[in-house]
Protein backbone atom coordinates (compact mmCIF):
# COMPACT_ATOMS: atom_id res chain seq x y z
CA UNK A 1 0.00 0.00 0.00
CA UNK A 2 2.30 2.75 -1.21
CA UNK A 3 -0.42 5.31 -1.99
CA UNK A 4 -2.84 7.11 0.29
CA UNK A 5 -2.85 10.20 2.45
CA UNK A 6 -0.63 8.52 5.08
CA UNK A 7 1.90 7.10 2.61
CA UNK A 8 5.41 7.08 4.04
CA UNK A 9 4.22 7.53 7.62
CA UNK A 10 4.63 5.13 10.53
CA UNK A 11 1.97 4.58 13.17
CA UNK A 12 1.68 2.74 16.47
CA UNK A 13 -1.74 1.56 17.61
CA UNK A 14 -2.12 0.14 21.12
CA UNK A 15 -5.05 -2.04 22.12
CA UNK A 16 -4.98 -3.38 18.57
CA UNK A 17 -6.15 -6.95 19.20
CA UNK A 18 -9.73 -6.08 18.27
CA UNK A 19 -12.46 -3.49 18.29
CA UNK A 20 -11.50 0.14 17.73
CA UNK A 21 -7.76 -0.60 17.79
CA UNK A 22 -7.95 -3.23 15.06
CA UNK A 23 -10.28 -1.13 12.91
CA UNK A 24 -7.99 1.89 13.24
CA UNK A 25 -4.83 -0.07 12.47
CA UNK A 26 -6.38 -1.55 9.33
CA UNK A 27 -7.64 1.83 8.13
CA UNK A 28 -4.32 3.60 8.74
CA UNK A 29 -2.59 0.83 6.83
CA UNK A 30 -5.12 1.09 4.00
CA UNK A 31 -4.27 4.78 3.77
CA UNK A 32 -0.59 4.03 3.37
CA UNK A 33 0.96 3.96 6.85
CA UNK A 34 3.26 1.24 8.14
CA UNK A 35 1.94 -0.11 11.44
CA UNK A 36 3.23 -1.42 14.71
CA UNK A 37 0.23 -3.00 16.42
CA UNK A 38 0.47 -3.57 20.17
CA UNK A 39 -1.61 -5.46 22.71
CA UNK A 40 -1.39 -8.05 25.46
CA UNK A 41 -3.93 -10.28 23.74
CA UNK A 42 -3.08 -12.87 21.10
CA UNK A 43 -5.58 -11.25 18.74
CA UNK A 44 -2.97 -8.64 17.89
CA UNK A 45 -1.25 -11.25 15.72
CA UNK A 46 -4.45 -11.63 13.70
CA UNK A 47 -4.65 -7.85 13.28
CA UNK A 48 -1.18 -7.81 11.74
CA UNK A 49 -2.07 -10.73 9.48
CA UNK A 50 -5.17 -8.89 8.23
CA UNK A 51 -3.07 -5.83 7.40
CA UNK A 52 -0.49 -7.91 5.57
CA UNK A 53 -3.20 -9.80 3.67
CA UNK A 54 -4.46 -6.43 2.43
CA UNK A 55 -0.97 -5.55 1.20
CA UNK A 56 0.09 -3.41 4.15
CA UNK A 57 3.12 -3.48 6.43
CA UNK A 58 2.71 -4.46 10.06
CA UNK A 59 4.89 -5.44 13.00
CA UNK A 60 3.59 -6.85 16.29
CA UNK A 61 4.45 -5.89 19.83
CA UNK A 62 2.83 -8.13 22.42
CA UNK A 63 3.03 -6.98 26.02
CA UNK A 64 1.57 -4.78 28.75
CA UNK A 65 1.91 -1.30 27.29
CA UNK A 66 0.96 0.23 30.64
CA UNK A 67 4.50 -0.29 31.94
CA UNK A 68 7.46 1.99 31.27
CA UNK A 69 9.60 -0.87 30.00
CA UNK A 70 7.01 -2.08 27.51
CA UNK A 71 6.16 1.41 26.28
CA UNK A 72 9.81 2.11 25.55
CA UNK A 73 10.32 -1.30 23.94
CA UNK A 74 7.27 -0.78 21.73
CA UNK A 75 8.59 2.52 20.39
CA UNK A 76 12.09 1.09 19.95
CA UNK A 77 10.68 -1.78 17.89
CA UNK A 78 8.72 0.58 15.66
CA UNK A 79 11.83 2.68 15.02
CA UNK A 80 13.95 -0.39 14.31
CA UNK A 81 11.39 -1.75 11.87
CA UNK A 82 10.42 1.44 10.05
CA UNK A 83 12.95 4.14 10.95
CA UNK A 84 10.54 6.86 12.09
CA UNK A 85 7.34 7.56 14.03
CA UNK A 86 4.57 9.90 12.86
CA UNK A 87 1.34 8.72 14.48
CA UNK A 88 0.44 7.24 17.85
CA UNK A 89 -3.05 6.01 18.63
CA UNK A 90 -2.97 5.34 22.38
CA UNK A 91 -6.08 3.21 22.50
CA UNK A 92 -5.47 0.39 25.01
CA UNK A 93 -7.96 0.32 27.87
CA UNK A 94 -10.25 -1.69 30.10
CA UNK A 95 -13.78 -1.02 31.30
CA UNK A 96 -13.84 -2.42 34.83
CA UNK A 97 -17.25 -2.80 36.53
CA UNK A 98 -20.26 -2.63 34.23
CA UNK A 99 -22.35 -0.28 36.37
CA UNK A 100 -21.70 2.74 38.61
CA UNK A 101 -21.05 1.50 42.14
CA UNK A 102 -19.64 2.89 45.34
CA UNK A 103 -17.92 -0.40 46.17
CA UNK A 104 -14.76 -0.21 44.01
CA UNK A 105 -11.77 -0.68 46.28
CA UNK A 106 -8.43 1.09 45.94
CA UNK A 107 -6.76 -1.78 44.08
CA UNK A 108 -9.50 -2.04 41.46
CA UNK A 109 -9.61 1.73 40.98
CA UNK A 110 -5.83 1.96 40.73
CA UNK A 111 -5.60 -0.82 38.13
CA UNK A 112 -8.11 0.88 35.85
CA UNK A 113 -6.24 4.16 36.18
CA UNK A 114 -2.95 2.36 35.52
CA UNK A 115 -4.12 0.93 32.23
CA UNK A 116 -6.42 3.66 30.92
CA UNK A 117 -4.58 6.76 32.07
CA UNK A 118 -1.00 5.98 33.05
CA UNK A 119 -0.62 3.50 30.18
CA UNK A 120 -1.78 6.18 27.76
CA UNK A 121 0.66 8.69 29.24
CA UNK A 122 3.57 6.22 29.10
CA UNK A 123 2.92 5.58 25.40
CA UNK A 124 2.80 9.32 24.72
CA UNK A 125 5.96 9.99 26.72
CA UNK A 126 7.87 7.19 25.00
CA UNK A 127 6.81 8.32 21.54
CA UNK A 128 7.35 12.08 21.84
CA UNK A 129 11.18 12.19 21.64
CA UNK A 130 10.97 10.46 18.25
CA UNK A 131 8.22 12.59 16.73
CA UNK A 132 8.63 15.88 14.89
CA UNK A 133 6.54 18.68 13.45
CA UNK A 134 3.48 17.30 11.71
CA UNK A 135 3.23 14.23 13.94
CA UNK A 136 -0.10 13.36 15.52
CA UNK A 137 -1.11 11.65 18.76
CA UNK A 138 -4.66 10.45 19.28
CA UNK A 139 -5.83 9.13 22.65
CA UNK A 140 -9.02 7.12 23.10
CA UNK A 141 -11.22 8.74 25.73
CA UNK A 142 -14.98 8.17 26.09
CA UNK A 143 -18.26 10.00 26.50
CA UNK A 144 -18.07 8.54 30.00
CA UNK A 145 -15.28 11.04 30.61
CA UNK A 146 -17.58 13.93 29.73
CA UNK A 147 -20.76 13.22 31.69
CA UNK A 148 -22.16 10.69 34.13
CA UNK A 149 -24.32 7.81 33.00
CA UNK A 150 -22.06 6.16 30.44
CA UNK A 151 -19.79 4.05 32.64
CA UNK A 152 -18.72 3.03 36.11
CA UNK A 153 -16.92 5.47 38.40
CA UNK A 154 -13.30 4.28 37.94
CA UNK A 155 -13.66 3.99 34.15
CA UNK A 156 -15.35 7.38 33.83
CA UNK A 157 -12.75 9.04 36.04
CA UNK A 158 -9.92 7.51 34.00
CA UNK A 159 -11.37 8.77 30.72
CA UNK A 160 -11.99 12.26 32.10
CA UNK A 161 -8.34 12.27 33.10
CA UNK A 162 -7.30 11.24 29.58
CA UNK A 163 -9.15 14.26 28.20
CA UNK A 164 -7.43 16.57 30.67
CA UNK A 165 -4.06 14.99 29.88
CA UNK A 166 -4.58 15.63 26.17
CA UNK A 167 -5.45 19.28 26.77
CA UNK A 168 -2.53 19.97 29.09
CA UNK A 169 -0.08 18.04 26.91
CA UNK A 170 -1.12 20.09 23.89
CA UNK A 171 -0.16 23.21 25.82
CA UNK A 172 3.14 21.67 26.92
CA UNK A 173 3.95 20.88 23.27
CA UNK A 174 3.48 24.50 22.17
CA UNK A 175 5.78 25.33 19.29
CA UNK A 176 6.73 21.72 18.54
CA UNK A 177 4.31 21.23 15.66
CA UNK A 178 3.14 17.96 17.25
CA UNK A 179 -0.60 17.67 17.67
CA UNK A 180 -2.45 15.68 20.33
CA UNK A 181 -6.20 15.09 20.42
CA UNK A 182 -8.69 12.67 21.90
CA UNK A 183 -11.62 10.79 20.41
CA UNK A 184 -14.56 10.08 22.73
CA UNK A 185 -16.67 7.18 21.47
CA UNK A 186 -20.16 6.46 22.64
CA UNK A 187 -21.56 2.92 22.66
CA UNK A 188 -19.52 0.96 20.11
CA UNK A 189 -19.72 -2.80 19.52
CA UNK A 190 -16.29 -4.06 20.58
CA UNK A 191 -14.96 -6.92 22.72
CA UNK A 192 -15.22 -4.53 25.70
CA UNK A 193 -18.95 -3.95 25.17
CA UNK A 194 -19.71 -7.50 23.98
CA UNK A 195 -21.58 -8.43 27.21
CA UNK A 196 -23.98 -5.49 26.72
CA UNK A 197 -24.74 -6.50 23.15
CA UNK A 198 -25.00 -10.20 24.02
CA UNK A 199 -27.45 -9.51 26.86
CA UNK A 200 -29.62 -7.30 24.65
CA UNK A 201 -29.73 -9.92 21.92
CA UNK A 202 -30.49 -12.72 24.36
CA UNK A 203 -33.45 -10.73 25.68
CA UNK A 204 -34.70 -9.81 22.22
CA UNK A 205 -33.90 -6.15 22.79
CA UNK A 206 -31.22 -5.63 20.16
CA UNK A 207 -33.34 -2.89 18.60
CA UNK A 208 -33.07 -0.91 21.84
CA UNK A 209 -29.28 -0.63 21.63
CA UNK A 210 -28.37 3.04 21.31
CA UNK A 211 -32.00 4.13 21.64
CA UNK A 212 -31.09 7.22 23.69
CA UNK A 213 -29.01 8.89 20.98
CA UNK A 214 -30.60 10.71 18.02
CA UNK A 215 -29.28 8.16 15.53
CA UNK A 216 -31.03 5.44 17.59
CA UNK A 217 -28.26 2.87 17.18
CA UNK A 218 -24.91 1.79 18.51
CA UNK A 219 -21.73 2.53 16.62
CA UNK A 220 -19.20 0.39 14.77
CA UNK A 221 -15.43 0.37 15.35
CA UNK A 222 -14.86 1.52 11.79
CA UNK A 223 -16.80 4.72 12.51
CA UNK A 224 -14.34 5.61 15.27
CA UNK A 225 -11.41 4.56 13.09
CA UNK A 226 -12.49 7.17 10.54
CA UNK A 227 -12.26 9.89 13.18
CA UNK A 228 -8.82 8.68 14.28
CA UNK A 229 -7.59 8.55 10.68
CA UNK A 230 -8.75 12.12 10.13
CA UNK A 231 -6.91 13.31 13.24
CA UNK A 232 -3.81 11.41 12.13
CA UNK A 233 -3.79 13.06 8.73
CA UNK A 234 -2.68 16.48 7.51
CA UNK A 235 -6.35 17.24 6.89
CA UNK A 236 -6.53 17.87 10.66
CA UNK A 237 -3.39 20.02 10.71
CA UNK A 238 -5.09 22.79 12.74
CA UNK A 239 -6.95 20.50 15.16
CA UNK A 240 -5.07 20.32 18.45
CA UNK A 241 -5.90 19.77 22.11
CA UNK A 242 -9.46 18.76 21.30
CA UNK A 243 -11.80 15.92 22.20
CA UNK A 244 -13.84 14.78 19.20
CA UNK A 245 -17.05 13.09 20.29
CA UNK A 246 -18.48 10.28 18.16
CA UNK A 247 -21.58 9.06 20.00
CA UNK A 248 -24.51 9.36 17.61
CA UNK A 249 -25.48 12.65 19.24
CA UNK A 250 -25.98 11.25 22.75
CA UNK A 251 -24.00 13.97 24.53
CA UNK A 252 -25.53 16.78 22.47
CA UNK A 253 -28.79 16.87 24.39
CA UNK A 254 -30.25 16.65 27.86
CA UNK A 255 -32.25 13.52 28.77
CA UNK A 256 -35.78 13.54 27.37
CA UNK A 257 -38.62 11.13 26.57
CA UNK A 258 -38.51 10.52 22.81
CA UNK A 259 -41.74 11.15 20.95
CA UNK A 260 -42.91 9.45 17.78
CA UNK A 261 -41.87 11.18 14.55
CA UNK A 262 -44.40 13.75 13.37
CA UNK A 263 -44.83 16.08 16.31
CA UNK A 264 -45.92 16.46 19.90
CA UNK A 265 -48.35 14.27 21.72
CA UNK A 266 -51.99 15.32 21.69
CA UNK A 267 -52.88 17.71 24.47
CA UNK A 268 -49.25 18.53 25.23
CA UNK A 269 -47.61 21.90 24.80
CA UNK A 270 -43.99 22.14 23.76
CA UNK A 271 -41.36 23.08 26.36
CA UNK A 272 -40.39 26.74 26.36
Amino acid sequence: MSGGELAGKVAIVTGAAGGIGRATARLLAARGAALLVADMQDGVQATAELIRADGGRAEVFQGDCATEEAAQAMVTQALAAFGRLDVLHANAGVSGPALPSLTSDAAEFAEILRINLIGTWLAVRAALPHMGAGASIICTASVAGLRAGAGAIPYSASKAAVISMVQTTASALAGSGIRINAVAPGLIETPMTAPIYADARARGREGKIGQLNPLRRGGEPEEIANVVAFLASDAASYVNGQVIVADGGLSASLPFAPRPPGGQEAGKTPNK
